[in-house]
């Protein structure tokens, strides 16, 4: 009988330790709702909540984690007005232009050269070509849709709104148009001592 009783106690064990098993995944993988499933909880049907009045969508800056969120809400400030502005938002000084020049060099040089005219070290190696930046069209886009396609891709070339910061998408698009300036500058506008110097090498830079 004992032995008997020993031999129940192992399967009942075992039935045990698979439930507990059972009960430890559940916790990893809890009920859910997918994107955009309904849900009969709340008047609009919907699962997905709006945040509530006064959130903030991020918190970001070396302090964020450390303090619940409330230290890096200026960033996120910063953001929200870089992302909602339609022209550059910053002064267009040098120190704008070496942080675009800058972040070009890492992020957009390989496909569209150090000249913006498309025939990067890339497209050498069989990526299709972008377009010339100093084409009439691109020259005349507004400043937003540099920004637009530097965030959210255009064709072949990937968004890069995931690693490159609004500000810094707009010191890019300040430097784009740098380089548009140096290929189609009109010489009248030119400071006379460059205008001197233009004309002295027959109107070559």
């Amino acid at each position: 009988m004992k032995r008997l009783s020993c031999a129940m106690c192992v399967p009942l064990a075992l039935c045990v330790l698979a439930g507990c098993e059972r009960a430890k995944q559940d916790m990893y993988d809890q009920p859910r709702y997918k994107t955009y499933a309904p849900s009969p909880l709340f008047a609009d049907g919907a699962s997905a909540r709006p945040p509530v009045a006064g959130t903030e969508p991020r918190a970001r800056g070396a302090f964020a984690d450390s303090t619940g969120g409330r230290a890096g809400t200026d960033l996120v400030q910063r953001d929200v007005q870089a992302e909602t502005a339609q022209t550059n938002p910053y002064p267009v000084d040098m120190t704008l232009l070496k942080r675009g020049q800058d972040r070009y060099m890492i992020y957009c040089m390989p496909c569209h050269s150090p000249a913006g005219d498309g025939d990067g070290l890339v497209v050498r190696r069989g990526f299709p070509p972008p377009p010339t930046y100093h084409q009439d069209r691109l020259r005349n886009v507004p400043d937003r849709h540099i920004y637009d396609v530097i965030s959210n891709g255009y064709g072949v070339m990937v968004p890069y709104g995931d690693r490159v910061e609004p500000a810094d998408r707009w010191a890019i698009v300040a430097f784009i148009r740098a380089l548009q300036l140096s290929q189609h500058a009109d010489a009248a506008a030119l400071p006379p001592d460059l205008r001197a110097r233009l004309a002295a090498t027959g109107g070559q830079p």
